[in-house]
């Protein structure tokens, strides 16, 4: 890793850490939902308790993925700063390599209060080659909506990032099948969820974590809208780009 991209990391998890808020709640409500819905409902089945326990992961990862990220590039570009930063021949690497890792960061925090409550408190279990295999996964699936993130991070400004991401962050999990399992959603629902990238990702942790049969066409719409979102943040970034410094 070059000396830079340790720099940009370094600087970027200080600014993290010095306003913990958004690493606290995205930690905390995951773990809050375990508590108040997994473990009364399911905390007794290993199985759907494994389900459950994977899907809050990911929804805890993926709100700061999704939300975190893509407030955080918004505010960058409203800093003088960020444009100085674009001059430098260095290019984009560096400070985007920096902010991917420190999400990274982030989001292994963010799920490790949703292990401990499952440990303690539910009958889910999973062996650790398991674990790590779904961790990474996990980090793997987390890509397209990284990816979207800087779409949104360099389309709005950092206002309309906020509610952006939101209104986007809430009906993916739903849809995807993350705060409910995908057996009890609404016909309609059911229907739609499989073409959506919150329940591809859920499918491959299922399947790792509880032994499921992943859906095919889960995979194969999570791959067609990771092509999608990278192509929008290339197009974002170049957007941006053409517009401050042509």
């Amino acid at each position: 890793m070059s000396s830079l991209v340790l720099a940009h990391t370094r600087y970027l998890l200080l600014e993290q850490i010095r306003v913990p808020i958004g690493l606290v709640a995205g930690a905390l409500f995951p773990a809050v939902t375990m508590v108040a819905f997994v473990i009364p409902f399911a905390g007794q089945d290993p199985k759907a308790a494994t389900m459950a326990t994977a899907s809050l992961m990911f929804f805890g990862a993926m709100s700061g993925a999704l939300i975190g990220l893509s407030i955080n590039v918004a505010q960058d570009r409203e800093q003088p700063w960020n444009p100085y930063l674009r001059t430098l021949p260095a290019g984009p690497f560096p400070r985007f390599t920096g902010r991917i890792l420190v999400q990274c960061a982030v989001m292994l925090v963010s799920v490790v209060p949703v292990l401990v409550v499952a440990a303690v408190f539910t009958e889910a279990t999973i062996t650790p080659a398991r674990l790590l295999l779904g961790l990474a996964a996990l980090f793997l699936g987390l890509v397209p909506f990284m990816l979207l993130a800087l779409f949104i991070g360099y389309a709005v400004t950092a206002k309309a990032a906020i509610a952006v991401s939101q209104v986007l962050f809430f009906p993916l999990a739903i849809l995807g099948g993350l705060l409910l399992p995908p057996q009890i959603l609404p016909g309609f629902i059911e229907a739609v969820s499989p073409y959506t990238p919150a329940r591809g990702v859920a499918e491959l942790l299922w399947a790792i974590t509880a032994g499921t049969t992943p859906d095919p066409v889960a995979l194969v719409a999570l791959g067609v809208w990771t092509v999608i979102a990278a192509a929008g943040a290339a197009w974002a970034y170049r957007r941006d780009e053409g517009r401050r410094f042509s």
